[in-house]
């Protein structure tokens, strides 16, 4: 049977002026969790990079409040031949910032560029026969098997997010970083006023033509009410702190939660949990090299490990800032669960540990462990594998660096003594660890997974089996093997949920923080 589904928007709003203002209230001054090093959204999971494209780009559907995914620059779909082919429209008048049209040719380009790279969009690839632009404001994605998150995927928001470009720059090679920075978003990034280091200017877009629906989170209207963005980078958390309750800036996205109740002080600032997901710790292996290279040293140091002690470091003392019973998934959505969570809860042993490392061939190989200065959470989480690892007895080479200069390193598949790593940490949403489609650091295919390039066959299958789950109750089943296969083979670590807070002046309206989102956010 034909099975057709049409998704319609009404014609974008188009809006009024805003009333005569100083330029100081056309300003946002935002402080931004870490430099900005990188540029192209597909080379990189950096947050901040992420943060970065959400301004410049727009995208093919949007994640709303509710995780559902609404159309953003496609106007509706069309799904025939049983769930094989999908047609969509794109809305009318949509321009790049080089006022060249926005054609289906570009989303085809980008689409290829990006599913290369993410693991997402690998699944999705794999599943495809062809994708077509029949004309300037369609194309068309025919698959070989049903794909069910079709309309997930294209609204992925979780690092790598699917952003259009150009197509000249879209056919840039995915493992090669774009040279130039042109979208369609509500924003232009200023590449002329960028100080490495130090500043990012965004203006906005006076050509964007936002959605008629209200803002919910990377979805709906993306309607700017500030001419011009300017990051500022402030690696010091009391000179961001002091900056914040003088006026000097208006947000600041990640302040420490110890500087919480001083905030809370302030009678100009306001302060809020960011995300009710909370954020998710890793740490993550370099499985190319010894001695990560071997899953029973992974294992030893997974079982020797405490995510009370990673979280109480992260986010302070207080119980209710974290969980430290957090396995695979983000605790408290559908796939979580307690499986083999002894694993990571049980009792530590760190005899036994050293004994298992002995046992699973560890030699005393130098671990460099590499940690951010600039990031308080990333850093105390990696002081806190420095002492497990010296606990331990295993030989380390810490190497502290700003997150911009650690982001780049991690790219690298050298050995340590050639320049490369061997474990570092990170974090993410807990939006993007719902389930095995988002979650970037859960692939185990090799030389096409993530940094650290883990190759669990056993895992890769469970997460493609996943996709093929008839309801939620197989997702669940297969999500538990999945869960039971990380306590096993430990990829990464696992090191817990935690609740980080973001603060801005009363003088602007709430921000979308959930998605660090500069649309919506007007001076009040």
């Amino acid at each position: 049977m034909l099975r057709r589904t049409l998704l319609t928007g009404a014609a974008s709003a188009v809006f009024a002026p805003a009333l005569a203002q100083s330029p100081a209230a056309k300003l946002l001054r935002y402080v931004p969790q870490s430099d900005l090093t990188v540029l192209d959204p597909v080379f990189t999971t950096a947050y901040i990079t992420r943060h970065h494209a959400l301004m410049v780009y727009d995208q093919l559907y949007g994640l709303d409040a509710q995780l559902r995914p609404q159309p953003q620059m496609v106007e509706g779909h069309a799904v025939e031949e049983d769930g094989l082919l999908w047609r969509f429209r794109l809305r009318e008048g949509l321009r790049f910032h080089d006022g060249e049209p926005v054609r289906g040719r570009d989303c085809i380009a980008s689409l290829r560029r990006w599913a290369q790279r993410d693991g997402l969009g690998q699944v999705l690839l794999a599943r495809t026969a062809e994708m077509t632009a029949p004309d300037d404001r369609s194309f068309a994605i025919r698959l070989t098997r049903r794909f069910g998150p079709m309309l997930e995927t294209l609204a992925k928001i979780g690092p790598s997010a699917l952003f259009i470009m150009p197509e000249r720059i879209a056919a840039t090679d995915p493992n090669t970083q774009i040279r130039e920075t042109i979208g369609s978003g509500p924003f232009r990034f200023k590449a002329d006023e960028r100080v490495v280091g130090a500043k990012v200017v965004y203006e906005r877009n006076p050509d964007y033509r936002p959605r008629p629906e209200p803002p919910s989170w990377a979805a709906g209207g993306k309607q700017v009410f500030f001419d011009r963005v300017e990051w500022t980078v402030m690696p010091d958390p009391g000179t961001a702190a002091a900056a914040l309750q003088s006026g000097e800036v208006d947000w600041w996205e990640n302040p420490p939660n110890d500087l919480a109740p001083m905030l809370k002080r302030a009678r100009e600032v306001v302060i809020k949990r960011g995300s009710p997901l909370g954020t998710i710790g890793t740490g993550i292996f370099n499985t190319l090299h010894p001695p990560f290279d071997k899953p029973a040293i992974r294992r030893a140091v997974l079982r020797a490990m405490s995510q009370e002690d990673f979280m109480s470091a992260a986010a302070g003392a207080d119980p209710s800032l974290w969980n430290a019973k957090a396995g695979v998934f983000t605790p408290g959505t559908p796939l979580a669960s307690e499986v083999g969570i002894e694993a990571i809860t049980g009792p530590r042993d760190l005899a036994r540990s050293r004994r298992e490392l002995q046992a699973a061939g560890y030699k005393g190989e130098t671990v460099v462990l590499l940690a951010p200065s600039d990031q308080p959470a990333l850093s105390a989480l990696s002081e806190v594998q420095l002492d497990l690892f010296k606990k331990l007895g295993m030989a380390v080479d810490y190497r502290v660096s700003d997150w911009g200069t650690l982001v780049q390193r991690r790219s690298s598949r050298e050995p340590v003594e050639k320049g490369g790593w061997s474990m570092f940490h990170t974090t993410w949403n807990g939006l993007d660890g719902v389930n095995p489609g988002v979650m970037t650091w859960l692939r185990a295919n090799g030389a096409k997974a993530w940094f650290g390039w883990p190759e669990v066959p056993r895992l890769d299958a469970l997460r493609e089996a996943w996709f093929d789950a008839p309801d939620l109750a197989g997702q669940q089943a297969i999500a538990a093997d999945i869960q039971r296969a990380v306590f096993e083979e430990a990829p990464y670590l696992p090191t817990g949920q935690y609740f980080a807070n973001t603060a801005y002046r009363k003088s602007i309206s709430e921000p979308i923080s959930e998605v660090l989102a500069f649309w919506g956010v007007k001076r009040v």
